[in-house]
Order: C-alpha cells, then sequence, then structure tokens
C-alpha cells in the first residue's frame, strides 16, 4: 500500500522543513467620532495610497488597507502589522479606525467617496476600476472591510517536496499543482474557518436601508442574524448576479486562468448598457463579466507578485503560483489589529494539512454542494446541529467540525517538536475550545457583549475602536521606527509624483493598450 502524503512529510527532518512564509493585508474604514463614515481625503502624513508599500487604500477613499512585508513567524508578522497601526493611529486627528468588517452607519452610495490614486494612468485606472464597481454592484458592498492572509512554502520544501513524491515536473509547475491541491481541499473545508473566525453577526440599520433580507431585529438601530457567523460573507456582502454566472474552476492552473480570462473577454448586457463613459469621465474599463481579474470574488486565491502594468493571469501563467491569499477573514474586532496569534497559528497548520490530505478534483456536483455547505455556516453556522453535507452523508456542523480539529493533533505535534514549541497545539486547543463552550464563537462573543453593553452594532463598534485607538498610540513602536515611517510616506509621495510626470500618453490610449495587451 502507498504511503499517504502525510506519512510521507512527517519522514522528512526538522531541517528540511523550512517553516511558513506569511503576511497579511488588513482593511478598515476611517470614521468620523459620531461613527460615520469619513468624507475626509486620505491622511497625506500617511503616504501616497498609490505607492506606499503598507498603507494604501483599497475602494473607498475612506477603506484603508494596511500590508505586512513577508514573514517567517507569526510574531514577527504581527509586530509588523501593530506597528503599522500604531503609525496609522497617530495620525488620523479625531477620526477612528473602524474594528468590524461591517461598516458603520451610511448615508447610501453618495457617502462612500471612491478612492484617488492622483493623475498618473496607472493612478486613473485604480479610481476607473473602483467607479466600475460603484455601477456595476454599488458603492455600499464596497464599504465592507476583511483581513486576507497570504502564506507559502520555501522553495527548499518544494524541491524536497517534489523529490519524495517522485515528481519529474518542473518546479514551477509542480509548486502550482500543488497549491490547487491545497485550495482544493481549502474548497472542501474553508466553512470551518467562517465558524471558528466569522466576527460579523449583526449590522448597522443604514447597511439595509431599503433593502430586502430575513435579518432579525437587534435594537433600533442594529439587524442581526440569530445564528449567523458572517454577514460579510453572505447574500448582503460580497455577492452579484453576474459572478454566479461564472464557473471559475479551481481543478488546475490552466483552467483557472482560462475561465477567468474568458470572463474578461465575454461582454454582460447589463454593463454594455451602462458603456464606459458618462460624457467625457471613465466610469467602467470595459463591459465585461469581469472587468480585470481582482474583481471575481472567492474565499480563496492562487497568487504571483505581479510586475508594472503587468495583470495577474499573465504573471500566473509566465512564473506559476507564487502564494495562497485566504480572502474569507472577518476582523477581529477584540484585537487592535484585527487578526490574532492563536489564529494565523491555525490557519497555517489548517492549510498545511489542506496540503498534506487527499486532494481529488472537484466536480461540478460536489463544487454545488461545498458552496451550500459555506453558505449555510455563513448564515446558520451557531447552530452547531445544522447538518451538512460531508462526503455523501450528513453531518451536524459541531460534529464535522471537532473530528476536521481532532485530524490535526498529529500535524501540530510535528511542528511543535520540529520547533521545539507548543504554539501549533495551544492554537488548536484555542478552537477545540470553542465547540466546547460555543459562547466564545467569535460570532457569539459579538452579539452577547453589544447585549450586555446595551449598545448597537455602531455604538459598540466605535466603542471598541476608541479603545483599541488610545492603546496604540500609548504603545512604543517594536520594529520599525515612527521616523521610518515619515520616510516611507515622504518617498511614496515623490514616487506619485514622479510617475505623474513620466506619464506622456492621454488616459484613454493607455487604456486602449492596456485592454488590447
Amino acid at each position: 500500500m502507498a504511503e499517504s502524503r502525510h506519512q510521507i512529510f512527517h519522514q522528512l527532518a526538522a531541517s528540511d522543513w523550512g517553516g511558513f512564509l506569511k503576511g497579511v493585508e488588513k482593511e478598515g474604514l476611517r470614521v468620523d467620532r459620531n461613527g460615520f463614515i469619513a468624507q475626509t481625503p486620505h491622511p497625506r502624513a500617511l503616504g501616497s495610497a498609490l505607492t506606499h508599500p503598507a498603507i494604501t487604500t483599497d475602494y473607498s477613499e475612506a477603506l484603508m488597507e494596511l500590508i505586512t512585508p513577508v514573514f517567517s513567524s507569526t510574531r514577527g508578522m504581527l509586530d509588523s502589522l501593530r506597528d503599522i497601526h500604531r503609525f496609522v493611529q497617530r495620525h488620523l486627528g479625531d477620526e477612528v479606525f473602524w474594528a468590524a468588517s461591517m461598516p458603520c452607519e451610511l448615508d447610501g452610495d453618495a457617502s462612500i467617496p471612491v478612492a484617488e490614486y492622483g493623475t498618473s494612468n496607472i493612478g486613473r485606472l485604480k479610481h476607473v476600476y473602483r467607479q466600475g464597481l460603484a455601477v456595476r454592484y454599488g458603492r455600499m458592498m464596497q464599504s465592507i472591510a476583511g483581513a486576507h492572509y497570504n502564506v507559502s512554502l520555501p522553495d527548499r520544501f518544494w524541491s524536497l517536496w517534489q523529490e519524495a513524491l517522485g515528481d519529474g515536473q518542473s518546479l514551477k509547475d509542480f509548486k502550482s499543482d500543488q497549491y490547487f491541491w491545497l485550495i482544493r481541499n481549502f474548497r472542501r473545508r474553508s466553512w470551518l474557518l467562517m465558524l471558528l473566525f466569522g466576527a460579523s453577526p449583526a449590522l448597522d440599520n443604514s447597511f439595509v436601508a431599503n433593502v430586502k433580507h430575513d435579518l432579525s431585529r437587534f435594537n433600533n438601530t442594529t439587524w442581526h442574524g440569530s445564528d449567523a457567523t458572517s454577514l460579510r460573507m453572505g447574500d448582503l456582502g460580497y455577492h452579484n448576479n453576474a459572478q454566479s454566472s461564472l464557473n471559475i474552476c479551481f481543478n488546475e492552473l490552466s483552467t483557472y486562468t482560462r475561465t477567468l480570462d474568458r470572463a474578461i473577454h465575454t461582454q454582460w448586457p447589463a454593463y454594455e448598457a451602462i458603456g464606459t463613459r458618462r460624457g467625457d469621465e471613465f466610469i467602467q474599463i470595459n463591459t465585461s463579466v469581469l472587468q480585470i481579474e481582482n474583481e471575481y470574488y472567492s474565499a480563496v486565491r492562487p497568487k504571483r507578485t505581479t510586475e508594472r502594468e503587468e495583470k495577474p493571469i499573465q504573471a500566473l501563467e509566465a512564473r506559476g503560483v507564487e502564494y495562497i491569499e485566504v480572502r474569507c477573514l472577518d476582523l477581529d474586532p477584540f484585537s487592535a489589529v484585527g487578526v490574532s496569534e492563536s489564529q494565523i497559528d491555525f490557519l497555517d497548520l489548517f492549510l498545511l494539512d489542506c496540503l498534506l490530505s487527499d486532494s481529488p478534483r472537484i466536480g461540478d456536483a460536489e463544487c454545488e454542494r461545498l458552496d451550500d455547505n459555506y453558505k449555510d455556516v455563513v448564515a446558520h453556522g451557531r447552530d452547531l446541529s445544522m447538518a451538512l453535507c460531508q462526503g455523501g452523508h450528513r453531518s451536524a456542523v459541531g460534529d464535522a467540525a471537532a473530528e476536521l480539529l481532532s485530524g490535526l493533533e498529529p500535524l501540530a505535534e510535528r511542528l511543535d517538536g520540529w520547533a521545539g514549541g507548543d504554539s501549533y497545539r495551544r492554537a488548536l486547543q484555542a478552537q477545540r475550545a470553542k465547540l466546547e463552550a460555543p459562547e466564545q464563537i467569535p460570532s457569539a462573543r459579538v452579539t452577547r457583549a453589544m447585549a450586555e453593553a446595551g449598545l448597537g452594532h455602531r455604538e459598540w463598534v466605535q466603542f471598541m475602536s476608541l479603545q483599541h485607538q488610545r492603546s496604540l498610540r500609548e504603545e512604543a513602536f517594536a520594529t520599525t521606527s515612527e521616523a521610518e515611517f515619515e520616510r516611507m510616506s515622504e518617498r511614496s509621495h515623490g514616487e506619485q509624483a514622479d510617475m505623474e510626470a513620466a506619464d506622456t500618453l492621454p488616459f484613454g490610449d493607455f487604456l486602449e493598450q492596456y485592454l488590447a495587451s
């Protein structure tokens, strides 16, 4: 009988295991002291949102995104993320960095300013793409925030792993195949992350004004899902009809890039009716199902660092998958930086097990079942008796989760043994504790904290955000000085100015060349 991938992995020596390479992108709204979305420009002291390596904006001018470099340790990554937060918090004036995924008080689309990136062609392209999101889906869903976790394994491991499996492909193709192996199992198990880390069970009235929904009243300013784990990842969050027509295949790189490319070049009648211009103003990049690859919403993405003006598909096809981006994580409102150490260590353990477990290709019928499991846990996951479809039979969510966590124990022990610590076993136990005491599931904690404080979503998140702000403003920087952050901001402004000065091509001609490339 052939050895399993787990058995082969456990035969590796400690010196063969290079550990994880990791980074995080954390979004969050700037909000005024009344709990309303900020109407002010991105603070100049935080640098150029176009070129700053650590501080940028996502969809809205008020939706910041903080980005760490790549680290080989969870502690190093979190120290960096906390330093970026410390710098940001010192330059927000009387504004607040919103601690939750679901937004503050809004007043319709007009209250959500689209991000600006200056007058360079690349800056204008980023702005037009966001205008396209607005005309396609409205701005409300673009005000939602989350955390994206980026993780990879070093080439030394991949070379040893390829040899151990007896694979004769190029290292580039082998890595891509293995990352898609991981992604297939991630698709099968991602519901577990929504149970363990979903933290958006409630939202402000203003988010669903004039919108049909099936939420329950929490108080006069707040709606909630009584058993929901993540409204952010449900039908009120990242969801649209055009993308539901796509059948994105996560079985291998070639079909993934081909399907995305087809979506970028397939016209969608409703978008054609809108057109790409309103007078002289560009309002979307094109009228296809997707303007660009990043418009496709998914819980996980295979990624490759792009070169300037290179498209993600081109980078993936030329150089293969470099890392995995986990995109389904709600902000943890109890954490000053939105994520926690035990969460990151558990994600590493979870993702490695996805790589080491059997991962047959996903057919259409299984794909539909996996989507249903995910949606069910997002909407009703706190009911641990709810049934999931698991490999042809139905299991209660709580039982299925306990079984998955138990299966991670040998791997946690091996990784801790190699590292001479206990961080993976502690991270695993932290998740087991949530099943043993369901009131500790993050979505349940949020609901209980609001109820105990007698506050709605808007007031409670504002209270938590101000608490985090006070503590971060009082802390000393750990790894990057405030002076270095100030230099990074000034350099970024200079880089944006240089890009704007170097552009000579009219934007319309630039966009035509971009679409043709």
